[in-house]
């Protein structure tokens, strides 16, 4: 959901309800914040608003458990985590992901991340680790920029070079995680033209340092369903092509698995 706040300034979309729309922007604030937890008065900034009218927002969300207030003020409440386990529960890629990871002789040990597009990011819908997982900082629920991962650009790839130029309009520097996240659109459209070719998209240490990946797109079941990327990492130390051979592989093979339970093999 696009938050209707920008820069401090209240831009509710026509036909919106702005109690509704304002009440989105605030969990969005709290959900950005470095901490967690913002005051009354650090919320009305964000949002642009009056402190009064802030106030109304807070309780109400408040009352249906989406927020919690305590001495330090406002920070997400536990509702949340029910409602975004309930959308998962219904997202039957999220369970199929975890079974086909387990069950992959391929896939047993490794690192997998079940991701949507969102905006110029991307974001964690499901996390596998195996033994040893590599520790990344992507949690369910996290967002990475597109341009720096396998899984974003695996997702950007469905679109026309004109949709992701139009996408990243006005965005003359991309989101850096590493020295070696792409700077430029002009860069990235050359990687993204790359994993059309190959059927598959690469991240060399673009989103963290040593980390290789790669993914791919899971088969859209319906106009109704998610677009997901389904990807896998590995440590650099661990990488070759014949290894990178054998991900990408199975990588097709499960994301088909997902997108048409109906498949075999």
């Amino acid at each position: 959901v696009m938050s209707p706040v920008r820069g401090g300034t209240d831009v509710t979309p026509p036909g919106a309800a702005p109690a509704v729309s304002r009440g989105v922007a605030v969990l969005d604030a709290l959900a950005a914040s470095d901490t967690g937890t913002m005051t009354l008065s650090d919320l009305s900034r964000a949002l642009g608003v009056p402190k009064s009218s802030t106030s109304a927002i807070c309780t109400a969300l408040e009352l249906g458990g989406l927020v919690r207030r305590d001495d330090l003020g406002y920070s997400l409440g536990r509702k949340l985590v029910e409602l975004g386990g309930s959308y998962l529960a219904r997202l039957d890629q999220v369970s199929e992901f975890h079974r086909a990871c387990l069950e992959s002789p391929v896939f047993r040990d490794e690192t997998l991340r079940l991701s949507t597009a969102a905006g110029i990011d991307t974001l964690c819908l499901a996390r596998y680790e195996g033994h040893p997982a590599i520790r990344l900082t992507t949690n369910i629920g996290d967002r990475l920029p597109a341009s720096s991962c396998a899984q974003g650009k695996a997702l950007l790839a469905r679109l026309d070079d004109s949709e992701i130029e139009r996408l990243y309009h006005g965005i003359d520097e991309l989101p850096r995680l590493t020295g070696r996240s792409r700077r430029t659109v002009s860069r990235l459209l050359k990687d993204i033209r790359l994993a059309r070719a190959r059927g598959y998209a690469v991240d060399e240490e673009e989103s963290a340092d040593s980390v290789m990946g790669l993914a791919v797109v899971v088969p859209t079941r319906g106009v109704r369903a998610p677009i997901l990327a389904i990807s896998v990492t590995k440590h650099k130390s661990d990488w070759n092509d014949e290894t990178r051979d054998v991900l990408v592989a199975e990588l097709k093979r499960v994301a088909t698995m997902l997108g048409n339970p109906m498949a075999t093999g």
